[in-house]
């Protein structure tokens, strides 16, 4: 794709991004070669407005390894080794990496990133598919994923964690803010998130499920310990804990919000090592360790 100084300036660039361009380019040329231009002369914000621009291509590039400042790319990167960046990893279409992928301010992507290794990164990750890696996930700020997120180690996130579609790690996972999910999520651990957790569908978890404030799934919540929140705990099934189930001050246990009353025993029932207190809706079971499949 070719630029022309009056394709750049519909887009109402910046000022001096503008001079930049008609200076150092003449006001024209290939969008990549800019692209690259741009990040050579630190510029790398102005890289990444110009691919929010002008967005993505079909164009591939297939390396051994990258270790640069930053990276803006229209297409797709495909890296058979490890991708190690100072700033910013930037695809228009998706990130592939053979081992890890760490940058130190943000890894974003306009498709799929896939790690053989682990994803690291000093700032936010968002990718508007899927994300997935081999080992773990760890973004100091958010954690955002338009598809399925996967790790075979922990996921975590210094913010909120915020997801289309499944969720599943091999670990734990943990969120200083929210953890919302769009469809179903299963963690090998412990799932904590310093405020709200809302699943559309349901949540298992082998170690303790903790939120900060309301903790809601659309079906039902498993847990191999306790199901804590400081807000109200609201299951549209059931509920199970291999410990206690406990609201914060003040507030309830809901579970069967989306069932019918005469259907409680069957697809509301709530089991803990003691009755949840207050217990609003759903059918209490006991302790019984038989029933612990929701």
């Amino acid at each position: 794709m070719q630029l022309s100084k009056n394709f750049v300036k519909a887009k109402n660039p910046c000022a001096s991004g503008y001079k930049w361009f008609l200076r150092d380019q003449n006001g024209h040329g290939d969008y990549q070669a800019i692209l690259d231009a741009l990040v050579a002369a630190g510029r790398v914000d102005d890289a990444c407005w110009l691919l929010d621009q002008f967005g993505p291509t079909d164009a591939r590039m297939s390396v051994d390894v990258i270790d640069a400042a930053a990276i803006v790319f229209a297409g797709t990167l495909i890296v058979r080794q490890d991708i190690n960046v100072d700033t910013v990893v930037r695809a228009g279409g998706g990130i592939r990496s053979g081992a890890g992928i760490r940058a130190g301010t943000e890894i974003v992507s306009g498709a799929d990133i896939d790690a053989k290794g682990g994803i690291i990164c000093g700032g936010h990750i968002r990718a508007e598919g899927d994300i997935s890696a081999e080992w773990g996930i760890a973004a100091t700020s958010r954690l955002e994923c338009g598809g399925q997120l996967r790790a075979g180690w922990d996921i975590s996130a210094g913010q909120g964690i915020a997801v289309s579609g499944d969720l599943r790690a091999g670990q734990s996972l943990t969120a200083g803010g929210s953890i919302v999910c769009g469809q179903g999520m299963k963690v090998a651990g412990k799932v904590e998130a310093g405020h709200d957790i809302r699943v559309e569908r349901g949540i298992q978890a082998g170690d303790a499920i903790i939120a900060g404030n309301h903790l809601e799934a659309g079906w039902g919540m498993l847990s191999g310990s306790d199901i804590v929140a400081d807000g109200a705990i609201r299951a549209g099934e059931g509920l199970a804990a291999a410990g206690d189930i406990l609201p914060g001050q003040g507030h309830g246990v809901y579970a069967g919000l989306r069932v019918r009353l005469d259907a409680w025993a069957d697809a509301a029932r709530v089991i803990a090592r003691a009755r949840p207190e207050p217990l609003v809706s759903g059918h209490w079971c006991g302790p019984d360790a038989s029933m612990l499949a929701l």
